[in-house]
C-alpha cells in the first residue's frame, strides 16, 4: 500500500491563527501539525495525504521582503521532503495573495513538486503567479473555505497521482508550448477569418483578455477658465505617510491639500509606493504630482485654478475591482466639492 502523500502548507498570521492586522508583522514559525484551515484540508485528504508540517508568516513581514522571505519558506519546506506544497487559499487578499504566489514559485522552483493555491479572479496576485502554481479558482472570501478547500484538495491528489487535472479545476497558466501542426500559422489565420467572416464557429489559440470599456468625458471648452485637480497612483503622501497608505496592493486613497503651496517640496512630501525606484520623486514630488508647472500655467492665465487638493494611491499590484472603486469615489468627490467644468491630470509610474 502506497504511503500518504507528505504535505506542507502555507498560512497568513490571520489563519494560522495567531492575530489580525496587530500581528501581520510577525516573522515565520513552523507548526508540526495542520492549523486553522489544514484541520479542513486534513479531514478531506483522510488518508490520502497529511499535512505534516504548517509554515506561518505574517502579511506584512512576507510583503517587505517578498522574495528573500519567499526563498527562506522554500528552504524550511524543504527539511520536511513534501510531495506537494499548499499555500492559502487567499481569496480576494492581495498581500496574502501575493504571499502565496511567491512561496509556491520558491517551493516550485528549489524542489521541483506541485504548488497549489486558491484565489478568486479580481486578486492581484493571480496575473503574476499564475504560471507557476496551480491556482484554484474561489470566492472572494473565507465564506468559501469550505468549497475552495475540496477544490484544492482534488486537484492536489490528481497532481499527486499523476492524473491530469479536470477543466476549469484550476486557472489556464499561460504556459506555451511548442507543438507542430500540419498547417502554417498564416493559413490557420486566413481560416479563422473565413469563418469569421462566414458565421461558422471557430476558436482562438491565443485567447486575449477582455476589459471594460470606458468613455472619456468630453473635452474642457476653455481651460482658462477650467479648475484643474491633480492625481496619482505613484504613491506621493505626506512625509511619514499619515494615513499609512499601502505601497502595494492599495485598498484606499488619500486627499491632501495644497492650498497656500506653491510647489511639492520634499521636506513635506515623500513616496509610498514599492514598484518602482523614486529616488528621483523624493528628490523633487512635481515630477510626479507637477504642482509648480500648474502653478505658472494659472500665473500665465492659460489655466484657471488649480484645485486645492490632491488624490494619491499606489497603483503596485492594486486589483482592478479597487483601482476602479477609487476612481468613482474620487470622481464623486470632485463632482460634489468643485462642481462642473473640472480637470484631472492623472499621473502614472
Amino acid at each position: 500500500m502506497e504511503r500518504p502523500s507528505r504535505i506542507v502548507h502555507y498560512l497568513n498570521q490571520f489563519f494560522g491563527q495567531i492575530g489580525g492586522e496587530d500581528k501581520a508583522d510577525v516573522g515565520c514559525e513552523v507548526r508540526p501539525l495542520p492549523v486553522g484551515p489544514g484541520l479542513a484540508f486534513k479531514q478531506l485528504f483522510a488518508d490520502r495525504a497529511e499535512i505534516v508540517a504548517t509554515v506561518i508568516c505574517g502579511d506584512n513581514f512576507i510583503a517587505e521582503n517578498l522574495e528573500e522571505t519567499a526563498q527562506a519558506v522554500a528552504e524550511t519546506v524543504a527539511r520536511h521532503d513534501p510531495d506537494l506544497f499548499l499555500a492559502g487559499p487567499a481569496f480576494s487578499s492581495g498581500r496574502y495573495g501575493m504571499a502565496c504566489g511567491a512561496v509556491c514559485r520558491a517551493v516550485g522552483n528549489r524542489l521541483g513538486i506541485p504548488a497549489v493555491t486558491g484565489m478568486s479572479e479580481d486578486n492581484p496576485a493571480l496575473p503574476i503567479y499564475r504560471s507557476h502554481a496551480y491556482v484554484v479558482p474561489t470566492g472572494k472570501s473565507a465564506a468559501k473555505m469550505r468549497e475552495a478547500a475540496q477544490k484544492m484538495v482534488e486537484l492536489a491528489l490528481d497532481l499527486a497521482q499523476g492524473r491530469t487535472p479536470s477543466e476549469g479545476a484550476h486557472y489556464p497558466q499561460g504556459i506555451r508550448e511548442l507543438i507542430r501542426l500540419q498547417q502554417t500559422g498564416a493559413v490557420r489565420a486566413v481560416d479563422m477569418l473565413v469563418a469569421s467572416m462566414s458565421g461558422r464557429p471557430f476558436s482562438t489559440e491565443l485567447p486575449l483578455p477582455t476589459f471594460e470599456k470606458v468613455m472619456p468625458a468630453p473635452a474642457l471648452s476653455d481651460l482658462s477658465r477650467a479648475t484643474i485637480v491633480l492625481a496619482t497612483e505613484g504613491g506621493i503622501t505626506p512625509v511619514g505617510n499619515p494615513d499609512h497608505l499601502e505601497m502595494a496592493m492599495a485598498t484606499r486613497f488619500g486627499r491632501y491639500p495644497l492650498t497656500g503651496l506653491e510647489s511639492m517640496a520634499p521636506e513635506r512630501f515623500s513616496v509610498a509606493h514599492g514598484g518602482y525606484d523614486n529616488r528621483c520623486v523624493r528628490d523633487d514630488p512635481n515630477r510626479l504630482v507637477p504642482l509648480d508647472v500648474l502653478r505658472d500655467l494659472v500665473s500665465e492665465g492659460v489655466v484657471g485654478v488649480v484645485g486645492e487638493f490632491f488624490y494619491t494611491t499606489a497603483g503596485n499590484a492594486t486589483s482592478v475591482d479597487n483601482a476602479t472603486r477609487f476612481g468613482q469615489q474620487i470622481a464623486r468627490d470632485i463632482r460634489e466639492t468643485l462642481g462642473e467644468n473640472v480637470g484631472v491630470i492623472f499621473t502614472s509610474t
